[in-house]
């Protein structure tokens, strides 16, 4: 047994995604999205490519030590495929391996919106899905070729870097090439499979302008083709899109997607209230009236499109987030955290009485953590004071937090004043920092005058020491004790 498989054996025992070695740093595990140490020893740079040695090809492991990073794939037989990417860093070698199932879970498993069904009965077009890394972009597209597998007779040729998931040949025929193992290039395997009568072609990633002008011009051609991207939403997946162009083709792009685009997915992965993940999905289609938005250059339009084609499939994001947090199948932070536009998914949520709590709740913990560090400091500033009564950096340090926290129960005007002052007697009034401090002092007590008088020469000490910066910073506050305003560290 390999010695990386000890790790291998735990996430796929304990249902995890990833483990990730690095050097210097003990064995980490993605389980449920979270990851935490799977022990304590740190790893050394020279384990983990004596590991890597043992599992990935020749050719990888000589690419890791000449180029500094590889992908490729290793399987343990009878437990799972993984993805595996080896790197180097500034501390050594490391790796990141992703689960891959053996089995292909099916639109019911993955609780598919129906749209990606009728997509797998296009005869022609382009699909895409789109999401961020980890969002579990491979698997939909697997369970949708799986589906495709199970009821159609066709070609289908995927082109991958490395191949994820492995298809057996049901009623199509199923040809899988791996990017620097079978084929040089996504777009040279792209080229060459419009001579490989395919019906169907699978773009496992389109990370190049090469590759995307391949593609466009398969789906032209009466291909199906599927492929992925990595962007947040249905509508960015568009403009990315024709950005990957020069400017004086753009136009021509537009009109090449408007007539071979059939859809955009785009998907992100939520944790469940009842532990585990559940994968949300935005779908746009290209009807009629989003082709000639496309074609126009208005795709800013085709956020109100989703919201108002639900009747044929079309979905945003915040509807199946609000949705899903009214059910309690994830918690409302969960929902407003993976929200892009946060303002409509606060709207939504107000709408059906489900209240921010966890807005509150996070202010309660930061008042306490702030509350407990300024504590801490004027502690730490204390002791410091019993060891050297002449300190000026704690006496500062001490008067600042209780003339400018922004929580009242730290705040103490005279005590600041007293302090401060003390600070300004042992440095004669020379010091321009310790008499800021002793201004926003005085305007903690409302002696707004004093505060005036304290904060100006310390303007004119940091003027002639050539700190404009500074003095300019404290010009803004007179402003502020002018208007009788006291001044908070927020």
């Amino acid at each position: 047994m390999a010695k990386i498989d000890r790790y291998l054996e735990y996430i796929v025992e304990n249902h995890g995604s990833d483990v990730h070695l690095y050097s210097n740093q003990p064995a980490y595990v993605r389980i449920h999205g979270a990851l935490s140490p799977m022990e304590t020893v740190p790893l050394k740079s020279d384990d983990i490519l004596e590991m890597l040695k043992e599992v990935i090809p020749h050719k990888n492991y000589n690419e890791l030590l000449e180029e500094w990073d590889t992908d490729c794939a290793y399987e343990i037989a009878g437990l799972a495929r993984f993805r595996v990417n080896g790197f180097k860093d500034r501390h050594g070698y490391g790796t990141v391996m992703r689960q891959i199932p053996d089995l292909i879970p099916s639109f019911d498993d993955l609780r598919l919106p129906e749209a990606l069904r009728d997509f797998c009965l296009l005869t022609k077009g382009l699909v895409v899905i789109t999401g961020p890394t980890g969002s579990g972009k491979s698997t939909t597209l697997a369970s949708m070729i799986d589906f495709i597998n199970d009821s159609r007779n066709e070609h289908i040729i995927t082109i991958e870097d490395p191949i994820e998931f492995v298809h057996q040949s049901k009623k199509c025929i199923i040809n899988q090439r791996e990017v620097h193992k079978d084929t040089s290039s996504f777009a040279k395997a792209l080229r060459a499979a419009l001579r490989e009568d395919p019906d169907i072609i699978l773009l496992r990633e389109i990370r190049d302008l090469e590759t995307m002008e391949a593609a466009l011009e398969c789906a032209e051609t009466g291909h199906l083709v599927f492929a992925t991207l990595h962007t947040n939403s249905a509508v960015a997946t568009i403009d990315r899109i024709i950005d990957k162009f020069p400017a004086d083709k753009q136009n021509q792009i537009r009109t090449m997607l408007a007539d071979t685009l059939q859809g955009v997915v785009a998907q992100t992965l939520c944790k469940k209230s009842s532990g585990g993940r559940i994968a949300v999905f935005e779908v746009l289609k290209t009807t009629t009236s989003v082709a000639a938005l496309i074609r126009e250059a208005k795709t800013h339009m085709l956020g109100s499109v989703l919201q108002t084609n639900r009747k044929i499939g079309m979905q945003s994001f915040n509807d199946e987030l609000t949705n899903l947090a009214a059910s309690r199948i994830i918690s409302v932070k969960e929902a407003y955290m993976k929200a892009i536009d946060k303002i409509d998914i606060e709207n939504r949520l107000a709408k059906m009485n489900i209240t921010l709590d966890f807005k509150e709740e996070e202010k309660v913990l930061a008042h306490e953590r702030r509350t407990s560090s300024e504590r801490q400091k004027i502690l730490e500033s204390e002791e410091a004071l019993k060891v050297n009564p002449n300190d000026i950096n704690a006496m500062n340090a001490i008067a600042w937090i209780l003339s400018t926290s922004v929580y009242d129960e730290l705040r103490n005007a005279k005590k600041a004043i007293k302090i401060a002052s003390q600070a300004c007697s042992k440095t004669g009034n020379k010091d321009p920092h310790s008499l800021s401090i002793l201004g926003v002092a005085h305007a903690e007590d409302k002696s707004f005058r004093r505060a005036i008088d304290a904060t100006r020469k310390a303007i004119k000490l940091y003027t002639i020491q050539g700190d404009d910066e500074i003095a300019e910073e404290l010009t803004t506050r007179l402003e502020l004790f002018n208007l009788k305003k006291p001044f908070r560290n927020e």
